[in-house]
């Protein structure tokens, strides 16, 4: 007979940011503990994370096929980034019938910060942000978008918390809202991910495979030119 699967078992998977991570942990006692963790080599997820995957769960003694729930970061970030964790989650989701949870690297960038907000470098002083709350947001409870400079200063965010961790970020949030509280916190992990992820697992708050996607927030290069042509 093959393994069974274990339901405590958790596999993280962050391949958004400049460099990625993976980590396995168990689920004790309604928290995450974790078994271990691998870095990715920068810029180049796409040609090792098969590979790490493999040493990181033979490090731990544990098979595919016991892996019971994906938590995947699913964007904003690096295009390649963000559809290399993507696809390798749909795929081992597949492949080994392991649940999924998607998370927003932005809320778990809040989360580290302990902030109600958070912004990510978007590259040509363009900023990924998250808010939450507020009453400028016209009722919507949480929003997620592509902020220029123009844009930001018409956000309402004099004196709001808002969780940074690169530097062009933080220097885009100064020049647009100097009212600002600009925090600086960890870059997330696929730990901490899956120490997020663990409320939703236990409400039972899965992502079905049909509906994971990257979480892009702007059109790719590719796109953008295609389309100015």
């Amino acid at each position: 007979m093959g393994q069974m699967k274990d339901d405590s078992v958790l596999l993280g998977i962050d391949t958004c940011g400049a460099r990625g991570t993976i980590a396995l942990s168990r689920l004790v006692g309604g928290v995450a503990e974790l078994v271990a963790e691998r870095e990715l080599a920068e810029r180049n997820e796409a040609a090792t994370i098969l590979g790490e995957l493999e040493k990181l769960l033979a490090s731990a003694g544990v098979s595919t096929k016991e892996i019971g729930t994906i938590v995947v970061v699913n964007g904003p970030g690096s295009f390649t980034g963000v559809r290399v964790g993507v696809s390798t989650a749909l795929g081992l989701s597949a492949g080994v019938g392991a649940r999924l949870v998607a998370l927003s690297r932005l809320e778990l960038l809040a989360a580290l910060g302990e902030c109600d907000a958070a912004a990510l470098d978007a590259h040509r002083h363009e900023v990924y942000l998250r808010v939450s709350g507020g009453e400028s947001l016209a009722n919507v409870a949480e929003r997620e978008s592509l902020a220029n400079v123009a844009e930001l200063k018409l956000a309402g965010l004099d004196g709001r918390r808002i969780a940074v961790c690169d530097d062009a970020a933080e220097e885009v949030l100064w020049s647009a809202v100097p009212e600002a509280l600009v925090m600086r916190a960890a870059e997330p992990t696929a730990a901490f991910a899956v120490q997020y992820a663990v409320g939703r697992i236990a409400r039972g708050e899965f992502t079905e495979p049909l509906q994971l996607d990257g979480n892009y927030l702007r059109r790719s290069d590719a796109e953008i030119f295609w389309k100015s042509r």
